[in-house]
């Protein structure tokens, strides 16, 4: 993986979860919180599942310091996710090979564990754990009778084509 191949992966995460939080915002609060026994309960569940792994990656990468967020309310959601998904762009926009080959040490989350990532390997990682949940999400979505957004990321490589030559 390159430092322009992680902060483009970085980039388009952000894209599809933007999307996400965007078509969210549509939804009554009865079916954002509806258990439909997909993931993580719900679709807020799953969506705030996603913004927890971001945040907590980013501890473990980044800043040892980043707060935690496991259950949020859609507004809360929106703003914290925002947030983390600018911090990691940030992050990237700064990267070098060598950042990228770095050895990352860290313990599961129940601190009983020790596990050691090189940093390309987890962000290839944050990025397909997001993308799995996206689409269960959905999937979700798409169980209300609601056409979800479309967040693959070949549309992604499309948009960012059209604002290229546009």
């Amino acid at each position: 993986m390159t430092v322009a191949d992680a902060l483009r992966h970085l980039r388009y995460s952000g894209w599809a979860s933007r999307k996400l939080l965007d078509a969210a915002r549509n939804l009554s609060p009865e079916d954002l919180t509806r258990n439909v026994g997909v993931s993580h309960t719900s679709i807020l569940g799953t969506l705030c599942h996603i913004h927890f792994a971001d945040r907590i990656w980013y501890a473990r990468v980044v800043d040892a310091k980043e707060p935690l967020i496991k259950e949020a309310d859609l507004p809360t959601l929106e703003r914290g996710w925002t947030a983390i998904q600018r911090k990691w762009e940030e992050w990237a926009e700064g990267l070098s090979d060598a950042d990228l080959a770095r050895v990352v040490a860290y313990k599961s989350l129940d601190g009983k564990s020790a596990f050691e990532s090189v940093t390309a390997e987890v962000v290839m990682h944050l990025v397909n754990h997001a993308t799995l949940h996206r689409g269960q999400a959905v999937g979700m979505i798409r169980q209300l009778g609601i056409a979800p957004p479309v967040t693959d990321l070949m549309m992604y490589y499309r948009e960012l084509a059209a604002a290229a030559t546009s």
